[in-house]
């Protein structure tokens, strides 16, 4: 993999950072969490996907597109937290709690483990391609 600079790196970590505190602070109902979780969440998976493996493994390919799909997961469960804020789709109550409301913390679950796996996978893959 290809690593990233001084800047970059320390983009990607005050992102994942933001993206903590963002998630934590929604469950305080602070108005201002999935601002936070957004600048976090645009930071940490642009970061990411700058990241780039030039080798031939396909098993680290796999494992990559598994990380841009949890990226993109990131950015999906940040606009679900804005539209969990009030019902900006304009949808009747029951489709908008039964669709909508707070359903970003599942998004987010499903991005977190598909990060951890594939993270921890290509570590793995890599030591064993040196």
């Amino acid at each position: 993999m290809r690593p990233l600079s001084k800047l970059q790196n320390t983009i990607f970590l005050v992102g994942g950072l933001l993206m903590v505190i963002g998630a934590g602070s929604s469950l305080l109902m602070w108005r201002w969490a999935p601002y936070l979780f957004a600048v976090g969440a645009l930071g940490f998976a642009s970061m990411q996907m700058l990241q780039r493996y030039e080798g031939k493994n396909v098993t680290i390919r796999r494992l990559r597109r598994m990380m841009l799909i949890s990226d993109v997961l990131f950015l999906l469960a940040a606009l679900l937290m804005f539209a969990s804020q009030g019902n900006v789709f304009g949808l009747s109550h029951i489709t908008y709690v039964q669709y909508i409301y707070n359903k970003w913390v599942v998004v987010l679950l499903i991005a977190a483990i598909l990060q951890l796996y594939s993270s921890h996978r290509i570590g793995h893959e890599l030591q064993k391609e040196q």
